[in-house]
């Protein structure tokens, strides 16, 4: 039986064992929405996820960091992601495949790179005040990336640089930015950036509820195409991120649904300059977990 569209040009891609990397924003990420993939491809070449924003910060933290600190039941946000880095390395070496931990601080907890003058006394009683993205819905998930994040953004360009070398070939999967979430659209925004081949993973369970950005996947001529194989794993592995599971899924069911890759629509198998067309769904911004 001939390969569907999207294994035979994932087969084409590493069939020569050429590197892929995993652009992952956040701790979990990677595994939410590429999880049988990952197995499936680093039994046949090298694979690196690669987590962007794996660091908290101290308090004073803001409303929006405080009620997700709630929804995982962590009262420390440094201690939280301590045990996120350390689910996300025992979930990765179960599927074989290498990481890579870049440091970067994530955007509920992100301050200015500079504080605002004259804030004085007023900074610790509203933090909002010196945070990049100082609430949620109406900052960090508005499809956005602030423009006191240039840093961080070059920070992750050179990322895929260093794990991925021009001259070496190979593979970057990169988050479509599905529901809007700000880290999300810099990882996406760097690998679009980066001249590799780039293939968009449509990010669940946030897919399950919000529609893609139509403006990015039309401007790309991109077009979805579904990973049914070895999804069986894959429940087990979500639920080896204990720390967000329950916020993620309050029923304790992990639905099993294919994983959404997007790939360029006009045959072509050379970089992907944008994402593709989805089937649009109602838009609802799934709770505040990063």
């Amino acid at each position: 039986m001939a390969d569907d569209p999207l294994t035979a040009f994932v087969r084409t891609v590493l069939g020569t064992g050429v590197p892929m990397i995993v652009l992952s924003p956040h701790l979990d990420d990677a595994v939410l929405s590429c999880g049988a993939l990952l197995g499936w491809a680093g039994r046949r070449a090298p694979v690196t996820v690669a987590t962007l924003f794996t660091e908290a910060a101290p308090p004073p933290y803001t409303l929006s960091a405080r009620q997700y600190l709630r929804q995982t039941r962590a009262c420390d946000a440094e201690q939280l992601y301590a045990d996120r880095r350390a689910e996300d390395r025992r979930v990765l070496e179960l599927l074989g495949v290498d990481w890579r931990h870049v440091g970067l601080v994530d955007g509920l907890f992100r301050r200015l790179p500079r504080s605002r003058p004259g804030l004085g006394r007023l900074a610790p009683l509203l933090p909002e005040l010196e945070h990049v993205y100082p609430t949620y819905r109406l900052h960090l998930a508005r499809g956005r990336v602030s423009a006191h994040d240039a840093e961080t953004l070059r920070v992750a360009g050179e990322t895929i640089d260093t794990l991925l070398p021009a001259r070496s070939g190979g593979l970057v999967l990169a988050p479509l930015g599905v529901g809007g979430h700000a880290d999300h659209v810099l990882a996406r925004t760097a690998a679009e950036r980066s001249g590799r081949r780039v293939v968009y993973y449509s990010e669940f369970p946030y897919n399950q509820t919000a529609a893609a950005d139509a403006e990015f996947t039309g401007r790309h001529h991109l077009v979805a195409r579904s990973w049914e194989r070895d999804l069986d794993r894959k429940a087990e592995l979500i639920r080896g991120y204990r720390t967000q599971a329950d916020a993620l899924f309050p029923g304790g069911l992990i639905p099993r649904v294919p994983e959404v890759y997007l790939l360029p629509g006009s045959g072509d198998t050379a970089v992907s300059r944008g994402p593709a067309r989805l089937r649009r769904t109602r838009t609802r911004t799934a709770g505040g977990v990063p």
